[in-house]
């Protein structure tokens, strides 16, 4: 009987001590949104370093408080012990996507040799970084790639968009432009997938081209060299 006793007890503590925490978060949110003076925060959870709150903006940037919001900590996190940065790996996991779930069929695809290492890229034609990557892009070998028409840089990129996306030969389309600068001809088709492609990157809060997904969700942002693009793609996970 005690023991059916304390198992109650323990289990209105722990209730009690959850109910708390998800009073300190909501408390975390208004006093932040106070702040902003908009409704900006996705997420609030309480870290396990000097009673800080984590909070995650809709903007996808994360940012640190107390539980009276009494300051805000735009910084990362390094953990002393482990000298991990715990900022980094939080961002890392935020910026994650479920590889899967992106419509690949709105994508260019390319495969080079058996094709067995998959990314996925959200690229912008008049995008410079863009064309540095399809240099590099162009270094590997076993890797189909699925290019994503981002055009964000202005009316001139939606046209080369849409007249890669129509041409018969998209990936030559592609990689006339990207590497050889060659101008896409004007043709005309059903190129809504463009539109299309926009709307999912502001989703996934792609502000900047080159945008790498890598198979297993990690995202890589920028300009990324081919060495270093070999070393990500080693440790994909099967």
């Amino acid at each position: 009987m005690l023991r059916k006793t304390h198992v109650i007890t323990t289990l209105c503590s722990l209730i009690a001590t959850v109910g708390v925490a998800k009073a300190d978060q909501d408390a975390v949110r208004k006093g932040m949104e106070a702040f902003i003076g908009a409704p900006v925060v996705e997420s609030v959870a309480e870290t396990r370093y000097g009673d800080l709150y984590e909070v995650v903006l809709k903007s996808g940037e994360l940012i640190y408080t107390d539980a009276r919001v009494s300051f805000i900590l735009d910084g990362r996190i390094i953990d002393t012990q482990t000298r991990r940065d715990v900022t980094q790996a939080r961002m890392t996991e935020l910026s994650a996507v479920n590889f899967d779930s992106l419509p690949l069929e709105h994508a260019i695809k390319q495969v080079r040799g058996d094709g067995s290492r998959v990314i996925a890229s959200f690229e912008d034609p008049n995008c410079g970084y863009c064309k540095r990557l399809g240099r590099e892009l162009a270094q590997l070998d076993d890797v189909t790639i699925y290019t994503f028409l981002y055009p964000i840089l202005g009316q001139d990129s939606m046209v080369k968009s849409r007249n890669i996306w129509c041409a018969e030969d998209q990936a030559g389309a592609w990689n006339d432009w990207i590497l050889d600068n060659k101008v896409p001809p004007s043709v005309q088709c059903d190129s809504s997938v463009v539109d299309v492609n926009v709307e999912l990157g502001q989703r996934l809060r792609i502000q900047g081209t080159p945008t790498i997904f890598l198979a297993d969700g990690r995202r890589l942002g920028g300009y990324v060299p081919a060495a270093q693009l070999e070393q990500a793609l080693a440790g994909v996970e099967e």
